[in-house]
């Protein structure tokens, strides 16, 4: 395609499509116009990360050997065997782990099953059962919701990692296949039980990931949305990131019936301080007792001491968090949704109307004599399914397993090694970036780095002073300075406006390029920012 026109056909969808349809636009552009040269492309506009935990992986596969070879001892005859089988199970783990002194993380493999047996004190034939049964794969999950024990031991990770609060109030979790299923399940779990209605209202704390945007506007939902902006500012007029309480107060309103976040939020990855979620539990307290909350955590684990709101607001809360970014497992579509047994949800149910209640009864009766009783967590697991494949509802249990996996690692690696590893490689990166950029990043401790969000219009203020600034608005687009990214250095970054962020932001991903790369991301950008000055300087 020649070039200029692909260029107006990213300038006229600009602003228009979801910014990862413009990314692919982008990323087509810089790929002609490295062809010119010998410059690699730096696609920082997802954030699919670009680490791997390595020891859990080698001990579920060291595992995975263990598991085939128990389904041998049943039948044996070439390539066709039979299943596992529980009695003894742990005693023959145990002795497998002598015989395979060498192999890979077979140590780790021996403290995860110690962790279950001997910390949660679970009966050590039905565990490791569970688990080998699960990973072989040969049933149906069963729980379909989630299997036992592997059900406690994600828990007990979401406990430490995110401080769920399970004292009070128990918590049931189903396994999913990420957070963007979870959110599909959600939504349509919400209409299916009349808890939502077509053109309802809900709120979204903005900056938020673009789906988010989207979705409430579907012919589906059709909802009236109201957004809640981090709009606050430090006293050097940078964005903090955090929601001031004037925005924060449009929650009082009772129409508003549920709100969904990101947290730490997505693009900037920061996370609500604890004012912020104070103010928030008040409000919910005093003027919108039933508002439904639904909390997106995935980035939580990036932050030393992060608290989700499963734990602030745990009546009103329902928890996603999906384990792709942190274990760098995006391509096994690990999720979960967790909810309280003591709920909002299961109160709006049962306050419906009776036209509402019966249409739900016919809706649930083929799973029960009394359908009415089905809570909401089991409802979003048979709607997944179109309620009538209930049976055969619930995450592989291959996966479920690898996410018991994952929590075991974290659960047993008492001194954080894993987690302080993962946030210094990203703040090494922040800091190639920023002194790529010429400035200096701002210390946050509520900041995952997982992303940062960079507002060209905001540093154009604050180091030309407001001239510049309307010379800049004036005279190009922010499209504009995405074009030259990709056009002249064959770098693609994210609009921050198409996450309904400041128009003139730039989302930049630190989680999927070299450490080098976010060196050369930021002498770029700071080029192509000072051509710009030098034009508004010989403009005067």
């Amino acid at each position: 395609m020649n070039k200029s026109i692909q260029r107006t056909e990213i300038e006229n969808i600009y602003g228009k499509v979801s910014p990862f349809e413009l990314k692919d636009k982008l990323i087509s552009y810089a790929s002609e116009a490295k062809e010119s040269g010998t410059r690699m492309l730096l696609d920082a506009g997802r954030g699919n990360p670009n680490w791997t935990a390595a020891a859990p992986r080698d001990a579920y596969f060291t595992f995975g050997h263990f598991a085939v070879e128990e389904t041998r001892r049943t039948l044996c005859d070439g390539t066709l065997a039979g299943m596992p089988q529980k009695k003894g199970i742990a005693h023959r783990f145990y002795d497998y782990v002598e015989k395979n002194s060498g192999a890979p993380e077979i140590g780790l493999l021996k403290k995860m099953i110690d962790y279950g047996i001997a910390v949660k004190g679970f009966d050590p034939d039905a565990f490791v059962f569970e688990l080998a049964d699960g990973i072989i794969g040969d049933n149906y999950p069963s729980p379909d919701r989630m299997l036992r024990h592997s059900e406690k031991i994600v828990i007990e990770y979401l406990k430490q990692e995110l401080k769920y609060d399970m004292d009070q109030n128990p918590i049931k979790l189903y396994a999913v296949e990420g957070a963007t299923a979870a959110m599909c399940y959600i939504f349509d779990a919400l209409i299916a039980n009349n808890i939502f209605s077509q053109g309802d209202t809900i709120a979204l704390m903005t900056p938020i990931f673009t789906p988010y945007l989207e979705i409430p506007h579907l012919p589906r939902y059709n909802f009236n949305v109201i957004e809640i902006k981090a709009a606050a500012l430090n006293t050097q007029g940078e964005n903090t990131w955090q929601y001031p309480e004037s925005e924060l107060d449009k929650l009082r309103d009772p129409a508003i019936k549920a709100l969904f976040i990101v947290n730490p939020s997505n693009p900037p990855s920061v996370a609500m301080n604890n004012e912020t979620i104070a103010y928030l539990a008040e409000i919910v307290e005093k003027d919108n007792k039933d508002l439904m909350i639904i909390s997106d955590d995935v980035y939580g684990t990036f932050v030393e001491g992060y608290s989700s709101l499963m734990r602030d607001i745990p009546f009103n809360t329902l928890g996603v968090y999906s384990f792709s970014k942190y274990f760098g497992v995006t391509g096994w579509r690990l999720g979960t949704i967790a909810l309280h047994e003591n709920n909002v949800f299961d109160k709006l149910l049962n306050e419906l109307d009776e036209d509402k209640k019966a249409r739900a009864k016919r809706r649930y009766a083929a799973l029960s004599i009394h359908p009415e009783s089905i809570a909401f967590m089991d409802r979003i697991v048979a709607d997944s399914r179109q309620v009538a494949l209930n049976h055969t509802a619930g995450l592989s249990t291959p996966q479920q397993i690898q996410m018991v996996f994952f929590c075991l690692f974290a659960l047993t690696d008492h001194e954080n090694i894993y987690k302080k590893q993962a946030i210094s490689l990203l703040k090494k990166r922040q800091k190639l970036l920023f002194d790529g950029l010429g400035i200096e990043a701002r210390e946050d401790v509520h900041d995952a780095v997982y992303y940062t969000q960079f507002d060209l219009l905001q540093w154009a203020t604050n180091h030309y002073g407001e001239d510049f600034a309307g010379y800049l608005q004036q005279t190009c687009k922010p499209v504009d300075i995405l074009l030259r990214l990709a056009e002249e250095s064959s770098i693609v970054l994210l609009s921050g406006g198409g996450f309904s962020g400041p128009e003139w932001s730039i989302r930049i991903s630190l989680a999927n390029l070299s450490n080098e790369s976010y060196s050369t991301i930021g002498v770029v950008i700071r080029r192509i920012l000072e051509q710009y000055v030098e034009e508004w300087k010989n403009s005067r």
